[in-house]
């Protein structure tokens, strides 16, 4: 039997990169995946390659937090429930802790921690009215445990969305619902290659100079991420809640 075998699947920012390769792994793992995006191009073709009656693309922009919660209670009247979340939405624009905007900073925490809070109150408020259980992956960053000093807001908003996994995890752990993080590294991404040329002057030769530095001699990659998602929220994890796992080649504390 595959690993989400008749679950409803709920990814946010799930039109590319990791949430579009959480969409596909899940889909592949028996589930019914609901999923959103801002892009209503990006989410028809995903609902093609899978099938109208595997996939369902909801659109929302989750910077507003009635949309986030709307999204959720959109995919309930749809499918019925959601059995399991998946938060990918992410923002990555840069700024420092001098050049960083109230406007940068307010849309760094409105993508990047009130989304996930806001779809979460809701994923869980419909789980917690069926008195069944669940599980909640959150997509961090390895930035939360302090990050690059270009990433100052992000680095904040990812710090903070580790606190509320535990926060949530703890409060709704007699419910049954589970509620994991993954601290994800470097990834290789369509995202990542835009960023990498727009904010760092990267060139055609980016990647292959940043895999030969790394340890693994690669980034992180896309469906690795999403089969590791995949078996958070399936029973394969068992009890596992509260946890937020850095997911990288990185290893925080020792130095040379």
């Amino acid at each position: 039997m595959s690993l989400l075998t008749a679950k409803v699947v709920l990814v946010s920012g799930g039109t590319q990169g990791v949430g579009a390769g959480i969409v596909r792994a899940a889909a592949r793992e028996g589930a019914k995946v609901a999923f959103t995006g801002r892009r209503p191009e990006a989410g028809d073709q995903l609902v093609a390659e899978l099938g109208v009656d595997v996939a369902t693309f909801v659109q929302a922009d989750l910077a507003d937090p009635e949309q986030a919660l709307s999204s959720v209670r959109e995919v309930v009247a749809r499918l019925g429930r959601v059995d399991c979340l998946v938060n990918s939405a992410g923002l990555t624009t840069r700024g420092t802790l001098l050049d960083t905007t109230p406007a940068l900073f307010d849309a760094q925490v409105a993508v990047n921690l009130r989304a996930p809070f806001f779809t979460m109150q809701a994923a869980v408020a419909d789980m917690v009215s069926r008195g069944a259980p669940g599980t909640i992956v959150n997509i961090i960053s390895m930035a939360a445990h302090g990050g690059q000093p270009y990433l100052a807001p992000y680095a904040a908003a990812k710090a903070g969305l580790v606190g509320l996994t535990r926060n949530a995890a703890f409060a709704h752990r007699w419910d049954k619902i589970r509620i994991n993080g993954l601290n994800i590294g470097w990834t290789q991404t369509e995202g990542e290659d835009d960023i990498q040329r727009r904010f760092h002057g990267a060139d055609d030769d980016w990647l292959v100079e940043a895999s030969q530095k790394l340890p693994m001699g690669k980034l992180g990659q896309v469906d690795e991420i999403a089969d590791f998602v995949v078996f958070l929220l399936s029973g394969r994890s068992g009890v596992v809640t509260g946890s937020v796992i850095d997911w990288d080649q990185v290893v925080i504390g020792p130095y040379e």
